[in-house]
């Protein structure tokens, strides 16, 4: 049906001014719920939609995985987003959305597809917390369309790591503690996935942290901090670690916040590094040239663990609060 990949380096300058293309589509008229809902997702993470070839059901499978398909000599797992959503619909679901995520191919099985929409991150909104509770973060954002329809944004990451095989946690044994004391590192991400696996890696690190759960609530964190280290009499940078951000994020993107940071003298020596499952070369090369200090790409706690040790310590001995009242 479609192939995105020629329109990359396009949609990449799209992404720097904080805007974004998303793909709707449709899981069928919920037998349930009496309606038909209209989802979401950044065609960053699209590689193509296409109908779906035949499908191979494998043993073993999560039961929201309908299989596995070939395409073009690679073997994708297929999962029913119908089925994962808990959408009861009796809808043939013959579209598949194949996606890209840290590198890696997956499709996503859908019973339609809408359309492109063009809209600017600030737009989108974060869900109300009930929605957020009852949908176990699975809805990152919403926003609303022209005919009153709401479209919700789902989180692959979630959705993913729901589906694939579980985490391994002794990739955390490892991770020694810097033993960091009297700063904070600042992170962002709108995935409930991403978040807890942050938390967990500076738990590990043993290193004192402020969430947030995109960037507007993260420069308003980072202003906060600054002006009360100020009154404090020391410098933003003798509080402020580090700053770790995703790039897709509702309200404000990882991009525009980068920017916002390296613009700000108060911030001159708070390194940022870009967080993201976005991992091809344009959103990285975007990534540094908004004046990211580094970008990595989700998920490696171990690899994580070690940038961010790196920028949080000299010369191997972990950086400390400057402040007078220490």
């Amino acid at each position: 049906m479609s192939d995105f990949l020629s329109h990359i380096d396009a949609r990449t300058r799209l992404a720097g001014a904080n805007k974004l293309e998303m793909l709707l589509f449709g899981l069928g008229f919920d037998q349930a719920r009496q309606r038909r809902e209209t989802y979401g997702i950044n065609v960053f993470k699209v590689r193509e939609v296409m109908l779906t070839p035949e499908i191979t059901v494998a043993p073993d499978m999560p039961s929201t995985v309908a299989g596995m398909v070939s395409l073009r000599g690679a073997l994708l797992p297929v999962v029913d987003l119908a089925k994962y959503a808990g959408v009861q619909s009796d809808a043939r679901r013959e579209i598949l959305i194949v996606t890209e995520y840290n590198g890696q191919m997956q499709g996503f099985l859908v019973e339609s597809v809408d359309h492109i929409l063009r809209l600017d991150w600030g737009q989108m909104r974060i869900p109300p917390q009930m929605l957020l509770n009852n949908t176990g973060g699975l809805v990152t954002a919403v926003t609303e369309l022209e005919d009153g329809r709401l479209v919700m944004m789902l989180d692959v990451e979630k959705v993913l790591s729901d589906t694939a095989k579980p985490a391994d946690d002794r990739q955390y044994l490892d991770i020694q503690p810097v033993g960091h004391q009297g700063m904070a590192v600042f992170f962002c991400d709108d995935s409930l996935v991403a978040r807890a696996q942050i938390r967990r890696t500076l738990d590990a690190l043993q290193v004192s942290y402020v969430e947030t759960h995109n960037g507007y609530q993260a420069w308003e964190a980072l202003d906060l901090a600054a002006r009360q280290a100020e009154a404090r009499g020391i410098a933003p940078h003798d509080a402020i670690s580090l700053v770790l951000t995703d790039i897709e994020m509702p309200e404000m993107d990882g991009y525009l916040l980068t920017r916002k940071i390296k613009s700000d003298p108060r911030f001159e020596r708070v390194p940022v590094i870009m967080h993201s499952s976005l991992c091809g070369n344009q959103n990285q090369k975007l990534g540094l040239s908004v004046g990211a200090d580094e970008y990595i790409s989700k998920f490696d706690p171990q690899r994580l663990a070690v940038v961010l040790r790196r920028w949080l310590t000299v010369d191997g001995e972990a950086k400390t609060d400057l402040s007078p009242d220490r």
